[in-house]
């Protein structure tokens, strides 16, 4: 039961992260159908691979090629849509919204799974939440969201210290990651709704 409910939430957690890899290329470039494929790949599977090398286990989607087919198929489809309607570059921040809630479930339960602490392992829950996102960032050219964003990886991080919490009192996976996903999705929404973030230096004026 655990194994499927972790398939089901990186299977997810790939379509939407890809979704929004060829909502950010072709929101803000004309990139060509091989270069929102591969943006979308890279947002896709690219956080998951980081956290898999990082844990010295078979990279997710090398392991079962279902992940990588459906990396490709949700970048096909949606870019046949954007090819056909104007859609706003601020749109993909839903798409990625969801992908940081579900990938940094599959990313904390998989180390987890592989016998990190909770410390380690929450962290590897935001590694995978958020490495995908910044390479379609880079891809693009522009400056990684997690850097200059209200409360994106606080949030992923948050929410995998409390998945791993709601499973040490015993609540089942299903119904922990269930919650911990409306709450990472909804956090991150109402963040970027209230520009709520975390205090940030202040540049310094040039000496004249």
């Amino acid at each position: 039961m655990f194994l499927d409910t972790l398939y089901w939430i990186t299977l997810i957690a790939v379509l939407v992260s890809s979704a929004s890899g060829v909502l950010q290329a072709t929101g803000r470039h004309q990139f060509d159908l091989f270069g929102v494929l591969m943006i979308a790949v890279a947002t896709g599977l690219g956080g998951g691979s980081l956290r898999d090398v990082l844990l010295g286990r078979e990279v997710f989607w090398v392991m079962d090629q279902s992940f990588f087919i459906a990396s490709v198929l949700s970048a096909l489809i949606l870019f046949g849509i954007a090819s056909t309607r104007k859609i706003s570059p601020r749109v993909f921040l839903i798409p990625d919204a969801a992908g940081l809630a579900t990938f940094t479930i599959a990313g904390t339960l998989v180390a987890d799974m592989q016998g990190a602490g909770m410390l380690i392992a929450s962290f590897m829950g935001v590694v995978t939440g958020i490495m995908g996102g910044v390479l379609r960032d880079v891809l693009c050219g522009v400056p990684p969201i997690v850097f200059n964003s209200p409360l994106y990886a606080t949030v992923a991080w948050c929410g995998a210290l409390l998945l791993l919490a709601l499973q040490g009192i015993g609540l089942s996976d299903e119904l922990a990651a269930g919650l911990v996903g409306v709450i990472v999705f909804a956090g991150r929404l109402l963040a970027l709704r209230f520009q709520i973030g975390l205090p940030s230096l202040k540049s310094c004026p040039k000496d004249q």
